[in-house]
């Protein structure tokens, strides 16, 4: 079997951040959908469950930090161009999401990020990894 990544982030309303992510081009798995989360398609074997803060609160004895003022995580997701960075941040902008810090572009690699509805930090880059250079 193939090892999968369920990456689970707790959201407000259910319904404002499947059609978020549904406007970035991610489908919904309806399988692994109901009232209270939602399966949100990344790529072959990622997976984002975005789950309703009471429902994800069952999963863990910790607090739910407010994502908008404390940061839980960087998720970094690589696309195949820097044109589909800049679309990928035009797309979040126009759902709702913040386009959050100014370009990063390293020659060999280019980087933008967003935050989603609930402030969720995405840093969104494509790297030639054949451009790297030597002394990193």
């Amino acid at each position: 079997m193939e090892t999968k990544m369920y990456l689970n982030l707790a959201v407000k309303e259910l319904d404002k951040a499947i059609k978020f992510y549904n406007e970035l081009g991610f489908p919904t798995n309806p399988k692994f959908t109901n009232d209270k989360g939602a399966c949100i398609i990344i790529g072959k074997n990622i997976y984002l469950m975005i789950l309703v803060e009471e429902f994800y609160q069952t999963f863990t004895d910790k607090k739910i930090c407010n994502s908008h003022t404390t940061s839980e995580a960087l998720i970094s997701i690589s696309l195949e161009s820097r044109k589909e960075v800049d679309e990928m941040i035009e797309k979040a902008v126009k759902a709702g999401g913040t386009d959050y810090k100014r370009e990063q572009d390293y020659g060999w690699m280019y980087q933008k990020t967003f935050l989603d509805l609930d402030g969720h930090h995405w840093e969104v880059f494509y790297m030639d990894e054949s451009q790297i250079p030597d002394q990193m």
